[in-house]
C-alpha cells in the first residue's frame, strides 16, 4: 500500500515543499486570486442579506437571529425563505459594529481570509484522502503524498467558480460552512490517531466533536450537515479498506469470512450509529426551526422542478449536473444568476443537449466502477473519496432530496469542487505514468494555475460592482429576464431611464409574466408621463399578481396623475390590504386625500406614514405645511418640532417649521431655523427667498435685501421674489428719503 501510495506522488510533476512552504504558497495564491474584491460594493444579493437586514443593527436582539430566515425575515413566516444560518449572520452583525455601519471593506476582507484559510487547511484535507491515516512512533500523522495533496489544494484555491464565494459577501455562508465542514472532517480523522494501539480502537469524544462541528457547519449553510456522510464514506473506504466487490461476492456465496469483515470488527457501525443519531437530531431541531414547512418556490426560479413528466424533469435535473460539471472542467462562462429562461428546458430527446448528460453519466460511471471494483486499493480509495466529496456535499442542491430555488447556483458547487480537484490531480498522476515528457505535464499544470489565477482575478474584478457584474453576465446568459432587469435597474438608478426602459422591456419580452420589471417600467414611464402605457403595465403586473403591493401602490399614483380619484384611492386600499405596514402607501394616500381637500384624512394618512415610518421626512413635511395652510400653527409647531427630534438634520424639516414660526411671530426662533437650513443647503432659492421675507416682517430691511437678491440669484423667475424685492427696494428709499430730510 505504501509502494503505491509512493508511486502516487512520484508521478506528480512538482517540486517536493515542506509543509510551511506549501502552505503559504497556496495561501498567498488564493490571497492573489481575490485581493482585488476587497474595496468592492454590496452587490446584488447583498443588498437584502445585509443592507436591508435589520439583524446586523446593535439594537436588534441577538436573540432574533435564532428565529429569522438569512435575509431577516421570521422564520415562521410565510415568504421566508427557511435559509436558516444565524452564525453567517451574526458574523455579519460583527462587521458592521466594528466598521461603525455598513463599509463593504471589512465584509469583503474577511470573506478573502476565510478562502485563504479553507485553501490552507484543504491541504491537511487532501494529504489524508491521498496518503491515509498513518503515524510515526511519535504519534505524528505521516503526508505519504504531500505533492498531491499540495497540488489538489493548489487548484482548488485559484478554481474561478469561488468566486462568487469570496467576492460577492453572502458567500460568506458557503466559507464559513466549508471551514467548519473541514474542521469536523479533520476531527473524525482525529478520533483515530490511537488506532490500533492497544485497548483503544478511537475516541468517543472526537466522533462528538466532529458531530457538533457538523452542527456549527450547518448553522452557517444547510449543506454543513453532509459533513457527516463525507465522514461515514472515509470511515468504510479508508478505516475499515471496505471493498464493496468482495463484499457483493461474499454476500451472494454466502462465505463465512463475512463473520470476521474487517468493517463489521472495529467499530464502523457503532460509529455510525453515534453519527446517524447526532445528524437526525440536528435535523429534527432545524425543522422544528424552521416550521417544519418547506420554503415556497415559484416556477421561475427552478422550471425543471415544476415540469409535469417525471421523466422530462429528471432528464433536465442530469442536465444541471453536467453543466456544473462544466462549469468545474471550463470556469469561463461565470453568471450571477442562471434563472429566468438562462437555461431553455430540455422538452424532448431530440435535444442535441442530451449528448451532455450522456457525457456526464459515462464518466461518472467509469469512475465508480472504478472505485468499486479495481484490484487496487489504494485506487479504489482515492476515487471513492474524490466522488464522495464530489458528490456528497452537492446532495442538498440537486433536488433530489427538495425543491430548491435555483437552477444553477455557482457558491454551491465550492465545497464539492475539492472533489473535482483530487480527481484532476489523479489524473495527472495517470497520465503523468504514460507521457515520458514529465515536463509537458509540468507546463500543462503550471498552465492550468495561471489560466485560473488569471480567470479569477478578471472574475473578482467584474463583481466589485453591480454594474459590471450585471453587464458581464449578458453574453453567458442573454435569455435570462433576470440579467437584463437587473442591467436596467442599476441603468435606472443611475439616472440612464431610456437605457433602462429598454432592458426593462427585453426582460418582459422574455419573460411576459415578470412582474418586478412591469413595476419599475412603469414606474419609469409615469415619471416620463407616459401615464397611459404605465397604467397598462401596472394593471397587468397586479392581474398576473394580485398581492404585490408596491404594483397596486404604483397604479394608484398613476390613476391619481389621470384624476381618477375614486380608483386611485381603492388602489391604495388594496395595496395596504396586501402589505399592512406600507409608510409610502400612506403617504401617497395622503396626497390624494389633500388634492380632494380631505384634510383630516390627509393628515390621518400622513400621521400613519410616520408611525409607520418615523424617518418619513415628506409625510412629516406634508403635515407641517397642511396644518399650516389651514390656520392650525400652534399645531403645525407641535407637529415640526416632533420631526426634527426625530430628523434633527433634515433642512427641508427646518425650513417648514421656520415657515410657519415666522407666521407666529416667533422671528428669532424662525431665523436660527432658517439659517441652519441655509447652511445645511445654501443653494437653494426659496430657502433665502422666505428668510427674506421673514427679515422684511421683522423690520431688519438689510438683511433682507441681501437674501431676497441671493435667492435672485439662483432663481431669477421665482414666484413672488421679484415682487417682494420691489417692494422692498421701494421701502428703502422712502427710508433713505426720509433719513436725508
Amino acid at each position: 500500500m505504501a509502494q503505491s501510495e509512493n508511486n502516487l506522488d512520484h508521478d506528480i510533476p512538482i517540486l517536493h515543499l515542506s509543509s510551511f512552504w506549501a502552505k503559504s504558497i497556496i495561501g498567498l495564491l488564493a490571497l492573489v486570486c481575490f485581493t482585488n474584491s476587497f474595496d468592492g460594493d454590496f452587490v446584488f444579493d447583498d443588498s437584502e442579506a445585509i443592507l436591508n437586514n435589520k439583524d446586523l443593527r446593535a439594537e436588534t436582539p441577538l436573540g432574533d437571529l435564532w428565529i429569522h430566515d438569512f435575509w431577516g425575515t421570521k422564520l415562521s413566516s410565510n415568504v421566508s425563505h427557511k435559509s436558516y444560518r444565524p452564525l453567517t449572520v451574526l458574523t455579519f452583525r460583527i462587521n458592521y459594529i466594528l466598521a461603525g455601519g455598513y463599509h463593504p471593506v471589512g465584509f469583503h476582507v474577511v470573506n478573502i481570509i476565510l478562502h485563504c484559510i479553507v485553501s490552507v487547511l484543504m491541504l491537511d484535507v487532501f494529504s489524508i484522502l491521498f496518503g491515509g491515516l498513518t503515524y510515526n512512533s511519535k504519534g505524528r500523522r505521516v503526508d505519504l503524498a504531500p505533492k498531491a495533496s499540495f497540488l489538489a489544494a493548489l487548484l482548488f484555491a485559484v478554481h474561478p467558480v469561488h468566486t462568487e464565494c469570496v467576492a460577492g459577501i453572502v458567500g460568506r455562508a458557503d466559507l464559513l460552512c466549508a471551514l467548519f465542514f473541514l474542521l469536523s472532517f479533520l476531527g473524525y480523522c482525529k478520533a483515530f490517531i490511537e488506532y490500533d494501539k492497544e485497548g483503544k480502537q478511537f475516541s468517543i469524544l472526537w466522533i462528538l466533536t466532529s458531530v457538533l462541528l457538523g452542527a456549527v457547519a450547518m448553522l452557517c449553510k444547510e449543506q454543513g450537515i453532509t459533513v457527516l456522510g463525507l465522514n461515514a464514506v472515509f470511515d468504510a473506504f479508508v478505516i475499515c479498506k471496505l471493498n464493496l466487490l468482495r463484499l457483493f461476492q461474499m454476500l451472494l456465496y454466502k462465505d463465512k469470512a463475512l463473520e470476521s469483515a474487517v468493517f463489521l470488527n472495529k467499530g464502523f457501525l457503532l460509529r455510525i450509529i453515534f453519527m446517524a443519531s447526532g445528524g437526525a437530531a440536528i435535523l429534527y431541531v432545524r425543522w422544528r426551526i424552521m416550521g417544519t414547512g418547506p420554503p415556497a418556490f415559484t416556477d421561475v426560479d427552478n422550471p425543471a422542478s415544476f415540469a409535469d413528466n417525471i421523466p422530462i424533469r429528471a432528464i433536465n435535473y442530469n442536465y444541471y449536473y453536467s453543466l456544473n460539471a462544466w462549469l468545474l472542467l471550463c470556469p469561463w462562462w461565470l453568471c450571477f444568476d442562471w434563472s429566468m429562461g438562462c437555461i431553455p428546458l430540455i422538452k424532448s430527446l431530440s435535444d442535441w443537449r442530451i449528448i451532455a448528460l450522456a457525457a456526464l453519466w459515462f464518466c461518472l460511471s467509469g469512475l465508480i466502477c472504478q472505485a468499486l471494483c479495481s484490484e487496487d486499493c489504494h485506487k479504489r480509495r482515492i476515487l471513492s473519496l474524490g466522488l464522495g466529496f464530489l458528490t456528497i456535499p452537492f446532495l442538498p442542491a440537486s433536488n433530489l432530496l427538495f425543491r430548491v430555488g435555483f437552477v444553477i447556483a455557482e457558491r454551491v458547487i465550492y465545497l464539492p469542487s475539492a472533489g473535482y480537484c483530487m480527481l484532476l490531480t489523479y489524473g495527472c498522476s495517470i497520465l503523468s505514468r504514460q507521457v515520458k515528457n514529465k515536463k509537458l505535464i509540468a507546463a500543462a499544470v503550471l498552465g492550468i494555475v495561471f489560466t485560473n489565477t488569471l480567470r479569477c482575478i478578471i472574475r473578482s474584478n467584474q463583481w466589485r460592482s453591480e454594474e459590471q457584474l450585471f453587464k458581464s453576465a449578458l453574453p453567458v446568459c442573454p435569455l435570462n429576464a433576470k440579467v437584463h432587469y437587473n442591467v436596467g435597474k442599476n441603468l435606472a438608478d443611475k439616472g440612464n431611464q431610456t437605457a433602462a426602459i429598454k432592458y426593462y422591456r427585453e426582460a418582459i419580452r422574455l419573460n411576459p409574466k415578470y412582474v418586478h420589471a412591469m413595476n419599475n417600467l412603469g414606474n419609469i414611464l409615469k415619471e416620463r408621463n407616459e401615464l397611459q402605457e404605465a397604467e397598462e403595465l401596472l394593471a397587468l403586473a397586479v392581474q398576473i399578481q394580485p398581492d404585490f403591493a408596491a404594483a397596486w401602490m404604483n397604479l394608484g399614483i398613476v390613476q391619481n396623475s389621470l384624476k381618477r380619484f375614486a380608483e386611485a384611492e381603492k388602489s391604495y386600499w388594496t395595496a395596504i390590504k396586501h402589505r399592512k405596514k406600507y409608510p409610502d402607501c400612506y403617504y401617497n394616500l395622503g396626497r390624494l386625500y389633500a388634492d380632494l381637500n380631505r384634510h383630516l384624512d390627509a393628515l390621518n394618512a400622513w400621521r400613519n406614514a410616520t408611525v409607520l415610518k418615523p424617518e418619513h421626512s415628506l409625510a412629516w413635511n406634508n403635515l407641517i405645511i397642511l396644518l399650516d395652510n389651514t390656520g392650525n400653527l400652534a399645531q403645525a409647531e407641535a407637529v415640526g418640532k416632533e420631526a426634527l427630534e426625530l430628523l434633527p438634520n433634515d433642512h427641508s424639516l427646518m425650513f417648514s417649521l421656520a415657515n410657519v414660526l415666522g407666521k407666529s411671530q416667533k422671528y428669532k426662533e424662525s431665523e436660527v431655523l432658517f439659517l441652519k437650513a441655509i447652511k445645511a443647503n445654501p443653494n437653494t432659492a426659496s430657502y433665502h427667498g422666505n428668510l427674506a421675507v421673514l427679515y422684511h416682517r421683522w423690520g431688519n430691511l438689510d438683511s433682507a435685501k441681501k437674501h431676497y437678491e441671493i435667492s435672485l440669484k439662483l432663481d431669477p423667475v421665482a414666484p413672488g421674489t421679484r415682487e417682494n424685492y420691489s417692494l422692498l427696494k421701494r421701502k428703502l428709499e422712502q427710508v433713505h428719503k426720509k433719513g436725508s430730510a
